[in-house]
């Protein structure tokens, strides 16, 4: 059997970059308007760390304007949340992004809710997540939004599958679920209390994996043809004794039944901050568009 279409992530985020940029700079001449992102990281995370960096140099590759924040690991709530009141004050700020994990001492729920929801370029305060939930208009989660845009690069029309989500987290798992009832598809959500699992993911026509788990779904779980996207991103230690990223999809296997299948790395991740850019546009949009 032939292996698998690869989905390059890479290459279609790059495009999506270029589309936004195109659009940055469409603003500045017709309205004079340069989107802003703000991002604030709280502490020394290393992942965190290299996250930031990345997401500002593609914020200013793009055109925009990248406002960083970094505080120490000791700051306390109420400095953040007053942090947050500024930016949600500040015109030029568009989109406001705070990295997670957050110190033990801060309300990680606190955070997302004390952003403004016209600026929460993550799609995670309670009232983008209603408006997703309720079919409105709102700004999208980052990874959900790529998973969409990654099998639609494989399939332009979803309408009609069969698209089992492996994973129930807020974060991927529950907007990821909504965004693929949005395209029409039937959507079955299953975790880790999911009876017969295997034989739920392969009924699916499309299957999204979110669950971080190392290499869980194995090649014999999947219906030959179907789109798989691993959300996964697990470093484990090799026969070498060096480590290295895997999904949560065991790709190898996985490869030689399904029709196509993104790669880790180099599939959802890239498209994450490509996503969170096309927010920052849109944001900047909708904010003008008010005044």
């Amino acid at each position: 059997m032939a292996a698998a279409r690869v989905i390059d992530g890479k290459a279609i985020a790059a495009e999506l970059r270029r589309s936004v940029a195109a659009e940055v700079e469409q603003l500045k001449n017709e309205k004079g308007l340069t989107p802003g992102l703000a991002v604030v990281l709280v502490g020394e995370d290393p992942a965190s760390q290299v996250y930031v960096r990345n997401k500002a140099r593609q914020t200013t590759e793009a055109g925009m304007r990248s406002f960083e924040h970094r505080l120490p690991a000791s700051t306390s709530e109420a400095e953040l949340l007053s942090l947050i009141g500024d930016l949600n004050r500040t015109k030029d700020v568009h989109g406001i992004l705070v990295q997670l994990p957050l110190p033990p001492q801060i309300d990680t729920r606190k955070v997302i809710e004390a952003i403004d929801p016209a600026k929460d370029v993550d799609g995670f305060h309670p009232i983008n997540v209603g408006r997703l939930s309720a079919g409105e208009r709102s700004l999208v989660p980052c990874t959900p939004a790529g998973c969409i845009i990654l099998a639609k690069s494989v399939q332009p029309e979803l309408r009609g599958l069969e698209a089992v989500v492996i994973g129930r987290s807020n974060i991927v798992g529950k907007p990821v679920a909504q965004l693929l009832l949005r395209e029409d598809c039937t959507v079955t959500i299953a975790h880790s209390r999911t009876r017969d699992l295997p034989g739920v993911v392969r009924r699916a026509d499309l299957v999204i994996a979110a669950v971080g788990r190392p290499e869980m779904v194995r090649g014999d779980w999947i219906k030959p043809g179907a789109i798989v996207i691993d959300v996964g991103i697990n470093r484990v230690e090799g026969p070498d004794g060096k480590s290295r990223l895997v999904g949560d999809v065991a790709y190898e296997e996985v490869a030689q039944v399904a029709g196509a299948i993104t790669p880790v790395p180099g599939g959802v991740g890239p498209m994450t901050i490509a996503c969170l850019l096309k927010n920052t546009v849109a944001a900047a949009r909708d904010q003008i568009a008010r005044t």
